[in-house]
């Protein structure tokens, strides 16, 4: 039986009025210390985003959904935050925020392949 490891994600959202408290989900956010596996999988639909609000700005959202997708994979083009373990990364990610681009409550689980499970959950929630 293949070994069963614990992982933490979050949903991305875009809540272009935090006030109302309605959002669309865009992404999802999978942390798995062992192994060391941080990743975000983002899909937005500008379409469904435009309905949802026409006076948005899709392109500061989508520079803001670029910047979760660079900071997830760190490195040097990621910033200080980049700079950072991968854990902290994910714990920076998923901090709350009253901005137009938030994620949702961590939730954890198990699973024995972290990207399968990015992929499954992306499925699920966002498309």
């Amino acid at each position: 039986m293949p070994e069963k490891h614990s992982f933490e994600y979050a949903v991305v959202r875009i809540v272009p009025r935090v006030e109302r408290e309605e959002f669309l989900n865009v992404g999802v956010i999978l942390y798995c210390k062992r192994p060391v596996f941080l990743q975000a999988m983002i899909t937005l639909n500008e379409a469904r985003l435009r309905a949802f609000c026409a006076a948005i700005d899709v392109e500061e959202v989508k520079a803001y959904l670029h910047a979760i997708d660079n900071i997830s994979k760190g490195g040097p083009g990621a910033g200080p935050i980049g700079q950072l373990d991968a854990g902290s990364r994910f714990r920076w990610l998923t901090a709350t925020r009253s901005t137009i681009v938030q994620t949702s409550k961590v939730h954890a689980g198990l699973c024995t392949d972290p990207l399968q499970t990015l992929k499954q959950l992306h499925e699920e929630l966002v498309m």
